[in-house]
C-alpha cells in the first residue's frame, strides 16, 4: 500500500502536531508512516521539520515551493519513502494554501495514474476559527477558511481538548451541515483523542477527486492573498558568561512581536519560535494571534549557553512591518540577555507579489 494524504488548513490549526501524532500512532498500530513539511521559504530549514526531527518523528521537508508546483520533487520523496517500507506519507501545504486538491491530487492522478493511493483530502480547523467562520466574524481570511473546507473530503476539528464535549459536538455538527461533502472528525492531537478514527480514515478512506466550485484565479482569493506574507529567520545565540533560560528568551521575543503587531493593527495567526542546544535539548513557543496568550509548547530541561533559533511564520501583515517587528524584538531581548547573535538566514516576502 502506498497511501498519500495532504493535510491542509489555516495557520494555527495544528497541522504539524496532528501529522506528528498521526504518523506515530499509525506506525505503532499499522505500518510505517512519515510526514513532509512544506513551505515557501528559499533554502530554509523549517521550524516544523526541525521540531518533528527533534521529537523523533520520521520527517523531511520540501522548501522553496509549494508541493502544488513541484511534482518531480514530491514524487521522488514519496518513492523514496515507499521504497524504504513506509505505507503512509502525509504532507502539509503552506498555511494559507488553497488549491492543493486541484494541483496535487488531480495532478498526481492525471500524471501518475495508479502510482499512489490518495487518502481523503484532509483539512484541519481549530475551534476559534470554526467559531469565527460560523458567526460570520472571520473577516477577509474567512474566504480562505471556507475555500479550504470546500476542498475537503475529511474535515478534522482539532484541539477539541479546549472545548467541552457538548461544544465540540455542536461545532462538528455545524461543519457537517455547512460542508456536507466531507466527513467530520473531532480530535486532539495534543492528548491523542480521536487519533484512532483519523488513522483508520487514512488507511481505508479514498479521495473523492471532486472539483469544488472555487475560483482559484479570482479576485476574492487574490485580494485575500495580497494581505499575507511569509517570514523566516534562523540564527545562533551565545551568552558571553553564565547561562540563560532559553524558553523565557523565546517567550520574551514572542511577546515583543505580539505587542508591536497589536499596536499597529496587524495580525499573525501563527508564529513559531523554536530553539535547540547542540546536545539536542529544545524549546518551543507559539504565538497564535496578537490577542491570545502565548503557548509554551515545550520548555528547555536545563539552562542554555548556546542555542540555534528558528522563527517561522505566515502573517496577515505586510512583509516590511512584520520584519521590523521581529527584528526589534530579537535585538532588544537578545541585548537584555547579553547574547551575541550570528544570523544564518532571513527570508521575508509578501504572498501577493
Amino acid at each position: 500500500m502506498k497511501k498519500f494524504a495532504v493535510f491542509s488548513g489555516f495557520l494555527g490549526s495544528g497541522k504539524t502536531t496532528a501529522m506528528m501524532a498521526l504518523t506515530n500512532y499509525y506506525t505503532e498500530h499499522y505500518a510505517k508512516a512519515a510526514m513532509i513539511s512544506n513551505d515557501l521559504g528559499e533554502g530554509v530549514t523549517l521550524a516544523d521539520h526541525r521540531l518533528a526531527a527533534l521529537s523523533g518523528a520520521a520527517s523531511s521537508e520540501i522548501t522553496d515551493e509549494c508541493i502544488c508546483f513541484c511534482h518531480d520533487v514530491l514524487t521522488a520523496r514519496l518513492d523514496a519513502y515507499y521504497g524504504d517500507g513506509f505505507e503512509l506519507v502525509v504532507s502539509d501545504i503552506p498555511g494559507f494554501g488553497v488549491g492543493a486538491l486541484e494541483h496535487v491530487y488531480h495532478g498526481l492522478a492525471r500524471d501518475f495514474p495508479g502510482r499512489y493511493e490518495l487518502a481523503p483530502f484532509t483539512v484541519l480547523i481549530e475551534p476559534r476559527n470554526a467559531g469565527l467562520l460560523r458567526s460570520g466574524q472571520a473577516g477577509e481570511t474567512g474566504y480562505i477558511l471556507r475555500a479550504q473546507l470546500m476542498e475537503a473530503d475529511l474535515i478534522v476539528l482539532n484541539k477539541c481538548d479546549l472545548l467541552t464535549p457538548e461544544a465540540a459536538e455542536e461545532l462538528r455538527n455545524w461543519l457537517a451541515e455547512e460542508f456536507p461533502q466531507a466527513e467530520v472528525l473531532g480530535i486532539s492531537a495534543l492528548t491523542g483523542d480521536g487519533l484512532e478514527a483519523l488513522a483508520a480514515a487514512m488507511r481505508t478512506g479514498r479521495a473523492s477527486l471532486r472539483h469544488p466550485d472555487i475560483d482559484y484565479d479570482g479576485d476574492d482569493l487574490q485580494n485575500a492573498m495580497d494581505r499575507l506574507s511569509e517570514y523566516y529567520l534562523q540564527y545562533r545565540a551565545v551568552v558571553c558568561c553564565n547561562d540563560f533560560d532559553g524558553t523565557d528568551y523565546l517567550a520574551d521575543i514572542a511577546r515583543g512581536v505580539q505587542r508591536t503587531l497589536k499596536a499597529g493593527g496587524r495580525e499573525v495567526p501563527h508564529m513559531k519560535f523554536l530553539a535547540w542546544e547542540p546536545e539536542g535539548d529544545f524549546g518551543k513557543v507559539d504565538l497564535l494571534g496578537v490577542g491570545r496568550p502565548l503557548v509554551i509548547t515545550r520548555r528547555f530541561a536545563r539552562p542554555c549557553t548556546e542555542i540555534a533559533v528558528i522563527i517561522n511564520a505566515s502573517a496577515d501583515c505586510p512583509a516590511v512591518p512584520l520584519d521590523e517587528a521581529v527584528a526589534e524584538a530579537v535585538e532588544n531581548v537578545s541585548r537584555e540577555y547579553q547574547l551575541e547573535l550570528q544570523i544564518f538566514k532571513k527570508d521575508v516576502f509578501s504572498l501577493g507579489e
